[in-house]
This record gives C-alpha cells, structure tokens and sequence, in this order.
C-alpha cells in the first residue's frame, strides 16, 4: 500500500475541510468522487460524511448499484438525491452547456434536502481544472461546492494511485460521465433515447467490453472502442455485438475506426 500519498492526500483533504462538521460528498460511484469520498471519511470519520446520489434516467443502473457497492465499501451512508433535469428545458436542448444544468439541478436538489450539512463537495481533480469542456464546474462554482481533490493538488494519476493503495472497488474503473453524454449536441434528450443507449451499453457489457461509449445517432448506434477490441467486435464477437445493440432500439451498428473519444460531441460543438 503507497501509505505516503494515502497519508498526505488525507492531510491535503482534512485541510480543505477544516471546521466542517458534516460533509456532503456529490458522489457517482467513479473513482474520483470515491476517492473523495474515502478521503473525507479518513479525515472526518465515515459517521460525519454523507454520499449522495443523483438519480435520473441519465444514471445507469449498473452505475447506481456500483455507487452503493462502494459506499457500502466505506461505511459511509449513501443517500439517493431524485433530480429532475430532464425538466429543464436547457438541459433538454442538449447544447455544450448541458452538464451546466444537470450539476446545477443536482446541487439545488441537496441545498433543498434537510441532511444537515455544513458544507457540499464534489471529486473535481487537479487536472480536471485546466480543462475548458467541464460546464459542470461552473455550476460548482456557483453553488459553493468545495473541490479538495482539487485544493489539495491531487492529479487524475494521483487518484488512481490513491484508489488502489485502499482497495477501492472503484479503482479501475473506467470513466463513464453520464447518458445524456452520448447523444450529439443539439439533438434533443429524452427518456427514450437515454434507454436505448443504457440497455446497449448493459449488453455489451455482458460480452466482457469494458471501456467503450454508445453514441446515439438515431437509427444508427456508433459504437467507440479501444483499438484493441476494435478487431474482437467486428470478428468473433460480430454477430453478438449487432444482437445485443439492435435488441436495443437500434436499426444500424456502426464501429467508429477512431476509438474511443472522451468528450467528443462537446469538443466538436466548440470548434
């Protein structure tokens, strides 16, 4: 266990919680919010922090029940926040800004919540400040969530490292931002649209893919892999691939020759 960087990342996070009695952690079940979540609870103890789930249809199940697999890892209490988003008609209109209005509506729902909390934090990290494609921050900002990961000058790497060295269930877990991620920018968000893509993500998990996106272009599902699996799919897994995402909604599969392309719909918006 790398117990020199557990130890001065504790230390970096207790710093940034200084005089909280009661945290908040908006907490997804991906390795860096539980990282912030382990940590907060090292440095406040586990009865004195709250994870707290948004759920929507953009949530996965699989991602909800990985959430509770990893609070439950913890001994941190796991409460579900019910968001509305899909309310919104800006997050409806799926611009470059919809992530905005998605925080935003996660973090008003746990203002209006009675937990008794001091004080909210989300699991942004050092690296994640230096990028320009992360609305969601924005809304952070506005609502006062405290960022220690962040603070506290914790990089991407340094989570990974840091989810290992405790055994987090999390810690390989690939990056899997939410749904609504995989429908093209201006092409409105729906219940429908956000099912279709869930179920064939589901399947093509059971065929042992773990890093992948499905993108959402109406009758046709672009399916963003891994080089390396890229071979795997269109040849012995040919056949179950297309099964497993046409038995979602989908008319058409299409395998993108790219890989996969963290972000691309938001980086192609803002060209």
């Amino acid at each position: 266990m790398n117990s020199d960087l557990v130890d001065r990342a504790t230390a970096g996070v207790a710093r940034q919680l200084d005089g909280v009695q009661r945290l908040g952690v908006a907490f997804s079940g991906g390795v860096d919010s539980s990282v912030l979540l382990a940590l907060a609870a090292r440095a406040l103890g586990p009865s004195r922090v709250l994870a707290l789930l948004g759920v929507s249809p953009s949530l996965a199940a699989d991602e909800r029940d990985g959430a509770h697999e990893v609070a439950r890892h913890l001994g941190v209490r796991l409460a579900e926040v019910e968001t509305h988003e899909g309310d919104r008609a800006e997050y409806r209109a799926n611009g470059p800004d919809r992530c905005f209005w998605c925080k935003d509506e996660l973090f008003t729902r746990i203002e209006a919540a009675d937990h008794g909390l001091d004080a909210v934090a989300y699991g942004e990290n050092a690296d994640d400040v230096r990028r320009t494609d992360r609305p969601g921050s924005r809304a952070a900002a506005a609502h006062r969530v405290l960022t220690p990961l962040a603070t506290a000058g914790l990089t991407k790497a340094d989570v990974r490292g840091i989810a290992r060295a405790l055994g987090l269930p999390s810690a390989d877990k690939p990056a899997a931002p939410c749904l609504a991620s995989r429908i093209p920018h201006f092409i409105p968000v729906d219940a429908l649209k956000l099912s279709q893509v869930e179920r064939a993500e589901a399947a093509l998990r059971r065929l042992g893919f773990g890093d992948f996106r499905v993108r959402h272009h109406g009758e046709i599902a672009r399916l963003e892999l891994p080089i390396a699996d890229l071979e795997r799919a269109a040849g012995e897994l040919r056949e179950a691939v297309h099964r497993a995402v046409t038995e979602a909604g989908f008319r058409f599969v299409a395998l993108d020759l790219a890989g996969i392309q963290s972000g691309a719909f938001t980086r192609a918006a803002r060209r």
